[in-house]
């Protein structure tokens, strides 16, 4: 789907491209969640960065390069595989995203409350201050993105230099605390050696490379980047690069400057800068850090916000789901249509996960199905390269293509594949709560599932409603 089929307009270059995929794809609760696994996250990170990271870049850059367009997974996944696997990498990734906006609403949320000091004290649990603030920001960013991507990707934009300014913070701040009183953890070789062996460690390693995953997100509006098959790879290496030191700089930070209990995973990162700047006599760095947190916050939002509605965009254009989600507007050019509706969905969420204790928990079991939801696509991704490669379609006219024969594309995609598979079988692994495994299972898997099926409903309803239109224009005197 060209852009001569779709109508978008091209305004996304390599800076905003490189913009969008720190925004997206950078997460500040991964630095308080590698300091906990103390000084061999690091060489974690790096491993995560081998084993995972590079080879989905290189898939990514390759299918991309072959098919461009609108739709990203679900496009790849839809030439190797057919109209039904396509529609599952779609669906899987759009009620991914669709749930995964409230918690980074609420995220976002606790951020701006923690700006007030003690006088905003509490103000981000009360249900109708952070509700509120949660839905306006949210139908203020769709309104952004309806009347033109031009204008919305200036969050993601304003996101990155937010992202970079709290690393920089980081950084800055656990120098001056390392010359002031020196290391909170040690750093000697002996402790960035992880105990490859250890199943701990092979679960943590998983976890790290979470933390990389969503490069694929330029690719979803594919129509709207300019020179897609020169811009992507290029805009995929500089942030590939980005990332990585950030992740890495970041945590080793924090290991530096604050001693991994007091690097609350649940608080987030204000808390942990404001102990860097008690470490570095720097009172107010936990403060004006919220601020900047909210505006990097913001980035993330307008990225997957843009990105999510142009899934429903494209299945609506190959009439599986509801053709009304396949317009444009007619003025601004954008998927305004899948953008209301996207918006609809999220605020009812949103409004339930902060309804009361027992819906919360709820949200949360929906947020354990739709981790492995997530996997699905990735999986139809780096499956999709070899087999497109095979039948000569990936890597051709002169585009970009992971180097190497069909072996190599085979080993780089697998090797992706291979922790994506793992990360799946660890999330179905019960937690050590005392809960009961065989409930938590069932509502996981079962859970899953059952999103699953509610997208089935929507494709074979529109497959027998093709099926039916086809027939009425296939007989005599029609």
């Amino acid at each position: 789907m060209g852009q001569a089929d779709a109508g978008f307009r091209r305004v996304l270059g390599l800076r905003d491209l490189v913009y969008l995929n720190v925004s997206a794809i950078v997460g500040f609760r991964w630095l308080s969640t590698a300091a906990q696994m103390g000084p061999s996250s690091l060489t974690l990170w790096l491993l995560a960065a081998a084993l995972f990271f590079i080879p989905y870049g290189l898939v990514v850059a390759e299918l991309n390069a072959s098919l461009p367009g609108s739709g990203g997974p679900y496009l790849w996944s839809r030439a190797a595989f057919g109209e039904l696997h396509g529609f599952i990498s779609g669906w899987c990734y759009l009620v991914t995203n669709l749930v995964f906006l409230p918690s980074l609403l609420l995220f976002t949320a606790g951020s701006f409350f923690l700006i007030g000091g003690d006088a905003w004290h509490g103000l981000g649990d009360n249900p109708w201050y952070a509700g509120t603030f949660c839905v306006a920001l949210l139908w203020c960013t769709t309104v952004l993105n309806i009347v033109g991507l031009d204008r919305a990707k200036w969050l993601p934009n304003i996101g990155a230099y937010g992202t970079w300014l709290i690393f920089a913070l980081l950084i800055v701040g656990g120098i001056v605390a390392f010359v002031r009183v020196g290391s909170a953890v040690p750093l000697a070789a002996p402790a960035l050696l992880p105990e490859l062996t250890a199943p701990a460690t092979v679960a943590n390693l998983a976890t790290i490379a979470l933390a990389f995953a969503g490069l694929e997100i330029g690719t979803v509006m594919g129509d709207e980047i300019r020179d897609p098959r020169r811009t992507v790879p290029r805009a995929l290496l500089l942030s590939a690069v980005m990332i990585t030191v950030l992740y890495v700089a970041g945590t080793a930070t924090l290991l530096i400057a604050v001693p991994p209990g007091k690097v609350d995973i649940v608080t987030g990162i204000p808390q942990a800068l404001a102990e860097v700047g008690r470490a570095a006599r720097l009172p107010e760095i936990g403060r004006f850090a919220a601020l900047v947190l909210v505006a990097s916050n913001l980035g993330g939002l307008g990225a997957w916000i843009s990105a999510n509605a142009r899934l429903p965009f494209a299945m609506g254009l190959h009439h599986q789901m509801p053709r009304a989600l396949g317009r444009l507007h007619p003025r601004w050019g954008t998927p305004h249509v899948a953008l209301v509706v996207q918006a609809l969905i999220a605020s009812l969420l949103m409004l339930l996960s902060v309804a009361g204790a027992t819906v919360r928990q709820a949200i949360g079991v929906l947020t354990d199905m739709t981790l492995i939801l997530y996997f699905i696509p990735l999986l139809y991704m780096f499956a999709a390269l070899p087999v497109l490669r095979a039948r000569g379609r990936a890597g051709a006219h002169g585009a970009f293509r992971v180097p190497g024969g069909l072996p190599t594309a085979c080993l780089v995609a697998g090797s992706a594949f291979a922790v994506t598979f793992g990360a799946i079988v660890l999330s179905l692994v019960p937690p050590r709560d005392g809960s009961d495994p065989r409930l938590f299972l069932l509502k996981v898997v079962g859970g899953s599932l059952l999103l699953l099926a509610i997208g089935l409903l929507f494709y074979f309803r529109s497959a027998l409603q093709a099926s039916s239109t086809n027939s009425e224009r296939s007989r005599p005197g029609k």
